[in-house]
């Protein structure tokens, strides 16, 4: 035992510690110029995805949409919550700027993952598609890096699909036990039946559990974030200034003045986005569209909506509330964020935080889920395989939930989550090339007229794409 705390500390040190933070940030950078900052050339096209429901070629299959929306669902968790009340407690309201710094370099590393996971992407034999950064890394660098693939799908399902969930069982049966006094056991078994109602549907259920938890989730929480700006809309002017002088260093709001806000806000910010840890990709492949671009962009709105919207939402309950001490110890987290809200709306809204917090977490539960099961895939599609890593996922959950001092054991969550980041982004910057033909060949066609661009496989033969995943005839 040891010697594994040991092996995942060495692991977390050479990832999390140091370098993974300032690659991701000069990334994200490099991403924005090198792609002609393509998250804003294409920003107002993420918005049409919204409205459209199901695609007329395959009524059966997962659209833009429901695919957008079951990212939002997993990178939208506790950290939207709990960790800006971290990331303020412990950078100062500087922070917020930085984490929409991170965001909107972000969007540009996650068109491209995105790109790259839809262009990929296989026929998974039951009418549907599968993909991700291993399907990129096997198609597109080629057989030979097919042991880094495997180490991306090992890493995906320890991470996310057991490490993870468990967290997210945990949160769901504190949030109950802290408000309404359930036990933690009953709650672990009600959530564990819901949860197996959902992912034993597959990825079709899960889909359509996401069009309908999603956006009661982000609208409710950013409903209730508007009502408390209405209220406090006078001071709404100061405090973006406090927010912007405090990014900068002017107004020392924290001990580590500039430094802490910048390391604080990017550490959360990406913790929070997912952008470039090669988790959504699995879950961009999935919508049948017509070109790969048209899901990148889609799925870079998730980060959008992930940071700039429901992290500021948070951001503004706490910094235009009274609890929040510049500098003060002793509130921070989850308690931070609810005695905000009830400061503005009284002590009934802490259970309205409770409400946001279940369905932020359960919407977590399910999109974690496919990861792993998507990481399975990379070694082994068998049926029992599939029914024991579904059992076993619930059987994280409700240890997670009943038995809270059990999530310890999952201490290799954030090594093997930080070994799948390096792993995805060395494939992204060896692949960039080919992301940007793709991205070329949509602007060209938009340029021609043409109003929804298709992917024409005949325009790349040097690609090693599934052509039954790209049937351009569908769409005529």
């Amino acid at each position: 035992m040891e010697f594994l705390t040991a092996f995942f500390g060495a692991i977390d040190n050479l990832t999390w510690g140091w370098a993974l933070i300032p690659i991701l940030v000069v990334f994200g950078v490099f991403l924005t110029i090198m792609s002609g900052f393509v998250q804003f050339v294409f920003f107002r096209r993420m918005f049409r995805v919204l409205g459209r429901g199901a695609n007329n070629a395959d009524p059966n299959a997962i659209s833009a949409r429901e695919a957008l929306l079951v990212s939002v669902g997993g990178r939208v968790g506790g950290g939207n919550i709990a960790g800006v009340a971290v990331a303020i407690t412990l950078g100062g309201p500087g922070a917020v700027f930085w984490m929409w710094a991170i965001a909107l370099c972000g969007m540009a590393t996650s068109l491209i993952e995105c790109t790259l996971a839809q262009l990929y992407k296989t026929r998974d034999g039951e009418g549907g598609f599968r993909g991700g950064p291993a399907y990129y890394i096997r198609r597109g660098l080629g057989g030979r890096y097919n042991w880094l693939a495997i180490v991306y799908g090992i890493c995906l399902m320890a991470s996310f699909g057991f490490g993870f969930n468990a967290f997210q069982g945990n949160t769901m049966a504190g949030a109950l036990h802290d408000s309404f006094g359930i036990d933690r056991l009953w709650s672990g078994i009600v959530i564990v039946a819901v949860t197996a109602l959902v992912i034993f549907g597959g990825i079709k259920r899960i889909a359509r559990a996401a069009d309908v938890v999603v956006p009661v989730m982000a609208l409710g929480y950013i409903a209730v974030a508007i009502l408390v700006i209405g209220l406090n809309i006078a001071d709404v002017p100061d405090m973006l200034v406090r927010i912007v002088r405090s990014a900068f260093g002017f107004d020392q709001a924290v001990a580590g003045g500039m430094g802490a806000a910048i390391a604080q806000g990017l550490r959360r910010g990406l913790f929070s986005n997912e952008a470039g840890l090669g988790s959504a990709p699995n879950v961009a492949a999935t919508a049948l569209v017509r070109h790969p671009v048209s899901q990148g962009i889609t799925q870079s709105l998730s980060v959008f909506i992930d940071t700039m919207l429901i992290c500021t939402c948070t951001a503004l309950i706490i910094l235009l509330g009274d609890v929040y001490v510049p500098g003060a110890q002793g509130i921070d987290g989850v308690a931070l964020t609810q005695q905000s809200l009830a400061s503005h709306l009284g002590d009934a809204a802490r259970y309205l935080l409770t409400l946001a917090i279940l369905l932020f977490a359960f919407s977590s539960i399910i999109y974690n889920y496919y990861l792993g099961e998507n990481g399975l895939a990379v070694m082994t599609r068998s049926k029992p395989a599939v029914l024991a890593l579904r059992l076993a996922i619930l059987a994280m959950v409700f240890l997670g939930a009943a038995a809270p001092q059990a999530t310890s054991v999952f201490f290799f969550s954030d090594p093997m989550m930080g070994l799948l980041a390096l792993v995805n982004l060395i494939a992204i910057i060896m692949l960039f090339p080919v992301a940007m033909r793709v991205i070329d060949d949509y602007r060209t066609q938009l340029k021609a007229g043409v109003a929804r661009p298709v992917l024409h496989p005949a325009r790349f033969p040097d690609l090693d794409i599934d052509r039954k995943a790209w049937d351009p005839t569908v769409w005529k």
